[in-house]
């Protein structure tokens, strides 16, 4: 017993601080992603020592070093994560309609591309009412099956893609701009649309990079340059703006923060709920994948994880309202 748990401690004091070290490796960022449950299993862990001090008076060196260690490694992971509940401020403040000068709503929708469930998206629209919507991972396939909903979205942008990086436009708001971007990798697009709605001129992004893993992208680093150049790209800009899609990263990472801070967008779950939109099949692996972020132009009416559509996500629809930034 002894030895399994010393080297669970030093297991996971070590997956605590790896993201540290100096490289974009899958095996490396990837501990970034469940920073919840690892506090959570680090917790559990101390609980058991502080049972084993009350009980035993062989309490040894090794014992204490090893609590030492695992609290600083539960502080650390508590510093990422805590901004993402309840007890931190909240970055963007809520607004009722009645407030708003205008609303504008996303609805963002990895649909998982061998998934045939399309009725519970359908549902999801029809209840909703987004003035957008945005289907990931979405093929010919998932064209066809929710093209019911076309009438009611007149203006669309396709690109249907059998490589797991689809991506279909649907807008109720006409376009004055609507382009397929490939940044990094050639068979990875993103969309940038330009509407004016409620006499504002605004920019969407719609964002879906591989991330880091043994199946997709090894390094993390195409996914890292994409958010930066849009981040980049971005805070040149000062019209209202909202990004949204599965950035493939959690929003407490240090990528994502670098996207908010060079873009100055604003993140509405801070201060609200980790809103995990992946897994939806997994009880125990849960974390922000899918995101929106908008510019001082807006605050938050709305925000809520949709019901499971059959994919490995599930949605993410937010109403925002324009106010004067």
């Amino acid at each position: 017993m002894d030895i399994a748990l010393i080297s669970a401690s030093i297991f996971f004091i070590t997956i605590s601080f790896v993201p540290l070290l100096p490289s974009s490796h899958w095996m490396v960022r990837v501990w970034e992603f469940p920073r919840l449950q690892i506090s959570a299993l680090i917790a559990f862990l101390l609980l058991y020592y502080g049972l084993k001090w009350l009980t035993d008076s062989h309490f040894r060196l090794i014992d204490a070093l090893l609590v030492i260690g695992l609290v600083i490694s539960f502080t650390y992971q508590l510093i990422w994560i805590i901004p993402y509940t309840p007890l931190y401020k909240k970055e963007v403040r809520k607004v009722s309609k009645a407030q708003a000068q205008g609303t504008i709503s996303v609805l963002s929708s990895n649909v998982y591309m061998p998934n045939n469930d399309f009725r519970k998206l359908i549902e999801h629209v029809r209840n909703k009412q987004p003035d957008f919507l945005v289907t990931l991972e979405s093929n010919e396939k998932w064209q066809k099956g929710i093209s019911e909903i076309e009438s009611e979205y007149p203006y669309r942008k396709f690109c249907a893609l059998e490589n797991l990086y689809g991506m279909h436009l649907y807008s109720k708001i006409p376009f004055e701009e609507a382009t397929i971007h490939f940044l990094i990798e050639d068979d990875v697009p993103s969309m940038k649309v330009k509407v004016n709605y409620h006499d504002q001129e605004t920019l969407l992004y719609f964002l879906h990079p591989k991330p880091p893993s043994p199946t997709e992208n090894t390094y993390a680093k195409p996914r890292d340059i994409e958010l930066t150049m849009v981040g980049e790209e971005i805070s040149e800009k000062n019209g209202p703006i909202i990004v949204a899609g599965d950035l493939n990263d959690v929003a407490w990472s240090p990528t994502t923060r670098k996207f908010k801070k060079i873009s100055g967008l604003l993140d509405p779950r801070e201060g609200r709920g980790f809103y995990n939109t992946f897994h939806a099949k997994y009880p125990l692996v849960k974390w922000p994948l899918d995101h929106v972020f908008h510019s001082t132009h807006f605050a938050l009416v709305h925000i809520e994880k949709l019901e499971s559509i059959g994919s490995d996500h599930y949605p993410l629809y937010t109403e925002l309202a324009f106010i004067n930034s």
